[in-house]
């Protein structure tokens, strides 16, 4: 077996920045989709959507609408990844796998009897949404609210690739069948076992870099992640992965032997993240790399909060330098800077205060107010 390739740190993170295209500005939505494989969907609206945010972070001039024109010119679709997210419509064949795992392994909400109704009145009348159907609430002993009957029928069905999102109104899902959201020059075939773990594979390296065995199979089951690294090696032998190790940590990674030839920029741009993007969402790999603890504190009783709500993560170039809870408040068109905090002792406000300006912009504020 050939001897791994060995990076300087500094080298693997430029490698990071290049593959999450955040070390240029690129202009092509549906081209960054592909490129990074998922964009993970969010409902949190302090800000600016989280799906719009990763966009925005790699195209400055990116617009919400945009998004709105793919999903409607079928050139992405809605499914699950890691989490609910929009993907590529090439790539629809590989939500097949997950659907039919979803109908084997979960029970999950299975009414027959609701979920039958529920597709009998979409091929009847057409694209449906929840509110759609008669309300059905019943108070749980926990004092929650069940969701209704219906609701979880659709999900379900939709879970199961018999339903698919058409598009969203007020971020709600409109739901329609496969054959109309689809279109039939795509893929539908079912991949193989070694298919699909060979997309995840290029998926993560095209995005990440380079990668583990673990971090390409991120939350997925034993099974996946045992069948990720048995590809990943055959892949090395045949010399279309290359092994690296990264100087003074201890993993072994996975890259494509291109990716050590990439150009990378020196530029020390400043990067304000959304908590959902791809270059932040492995949390551990985030500390491993760029020794940055990172944790969404909008999960967290208010009381045990450091940084805020809603901190996003700020890098200049490839250093982590900070972090910043804002707001927009719609009402007045003002971004409201709650806190920042910076990762050395280094006042970092004029360094972030362009591309804040920009963020606020971005969030439909004219003034930012510190």
């Amino acid at each position: 077996m050939p001897k791994n390739r060995v990076l300087t740190l500094s080298s693997a993170k430029k490698m990071i920045f290049s593959c999450q295209k955040l070390d240029s500005d690129s202009k092509d939505t549906k081209a960054i989709i592909e490129h990074l494989g998922y964009v993970q969907l969010d409902t949190i609206s302090v800000l600016e959507k989280a799906h719009h945010h990763v966009l925005w972070a790699r195209n400055s001039n990116y617009r919400p609408v945009e998004l709105d024109q793919l999903v409607e010119q079928r050139v992405v679709f809605e499914y699950w990844s890691h989490a609910a997210s929009i993907l590529p419509m090439r790539d629809y064949r590989y939500s097949l796998y997950l659907k039919r795992q979803f109908r084997e392994t979960s029970n999950w909400n299975r009414d027959k009897k609701m979920m039958k109704l529920v597709l009998k009145r979409i091929r009847d009348e057409g694209p449906l949404q929840s509110s759609d159907f008669k309300r059905e609430l019943k108070k749980t002993s926990s004092g929650w609210w069940d969701w209704k009957p219906a609701k979880k029928a659709l999900e379900r069905l939709f879970l199961d690739g018999d339903l698919e999102v058409t598009r969203r109104e007020a971020f709600r899902k409109v739901y329609d069948l496969p054959e109309n959201v689809i279109p039939g020059e795509i893929d539908q075939s079912f991949p193989t076992e070694e298919e699909y773990y060979q997309y995840l594979i290029n998926r993560t390296i095209r995005h990440q870099g380079f990668a583990t065995a673990k971090g390409i199979a991120y939350l997925n089951k034993s099974k996946v992640r045992d069948g990720v690294k048995k590809v990943a090696e055959d892949l090395t032998m045949d010399g279309q992965l290359t092994r690296i190790n990264i100087k003074g940590l201890s993993e072994d990674y996975f890259t494509f032997p291109e990716h050590l030839e990439l150009k990378t920029s020196t530029k020390s741009k400043v990067h304000i993240l959304s908590p959902f993007d791809n270059m932040v969402i492995q949390r551990s790999r985030l500390q491993e790399i760029f020794n940055y603890s990172y944790q969404l504190e909008c999960y967290v009783p208010e009381a045990k909060r450091k940084f805020g709500y809603f901190c996003l993560p700020i890098f200049k170039g490839t250093k982590a330098i900070g972090r910043i809870d804002c707001k927009a408040d719609r009402s007045s068109q003002t971004l409201i800077v709650n806190s920042l905090h910076s990762e050395s002792s280094a006042d970092i406000s004029k360094q972030i205060s362009p591309r804040l300006k920009e963020f606020a912009r971005f969030n439909g504020c004219k003034d930012t107010l510190w």
